[in-house]
């Protein structure tokens, strides 16, 4: 059996999701999984469940007799791939970046530079079917900056594509690492 089909039938035996397998130099064998994902319940992998599928997977790739050194498996993290409709069905709202095969070209229309290839945004549902994401090439303001009341916005920019002109997609990591929560609008309670 090839590894592709001995870690999916074990992956998906206990109930996860198999998302990615990588073997790198060194021997190391990675392995991500997730929860299976159904609209309106949003669960994580935790550490207990790479340890159970881990354990799991120690035993059957040394009965299949497959090579490593190391076993890693672990959740898709921040940066997660996406690759199926299901993927772009569950984060669709969120902010991703998306790289295309081919640049954009004339097909721009002056619009964006057309060698362009990557883009983050906003995914959402296209209007005739598919995906697109928008977004606004608005130059984020500085704390303390002043801003003039007669500055345009920048214009709201869309993409539409499909599943199969995409090389890579991944939700894009936003972090805050300062813990700071949103200003409270006057009359709002903190509750």
């Amino acid at each position: 059996m090839a590894l592709p089909d001995i870690v999916g039938q074990i992956v998906t035996g206990l109930g996860y999701e198999l998302i990615e397998i990588d073997r790198s130099t060194g021997g190391l064998l990675r392995v991500t999984i997730d929860l299976p994902w159904s609209p309106g319940s949003e669960l994580f992998v935790n550490v207990e469940d790479c340890e159970k599928v881990t354990r799991q997977l120690l035993f059957a790739l040394e009965v299949e007799e497959i090579e490593y050194k190391r076993l890693e498996v672990s959740s898709p993290g921040i940066d997660r791939p996406l690759r199926t409709e299901q993927d772009f069905e569950r984060f669709a709202g969120e902010e991703i970046d998306v790289t295309l095969k081919a640049p954009m070209g004339a097909a721009a229309a002056g619009q964006v530079a057309a060698n362009r290839k990557k883009f983050r945004g906003t995914l959402e549902r296209a209007d005739g079917g598919g995906w697109q994401i928008t977004w606004s090439d608005e130059t984020p303001v500085k704390p303390g900056q002043k801003v003039s009341k007669k500055r345009e916005p920048a214009p709201v920019q869309a993409l539409g594509f499909t599943l199969d002109e995409l090389r890579e997609a991944r939700l894009a990591p936003v972090v805050d690492f300062k813990g700071r929560r949103p200003r409270q609008v006057a009359g709002e309670s903190g509750k």
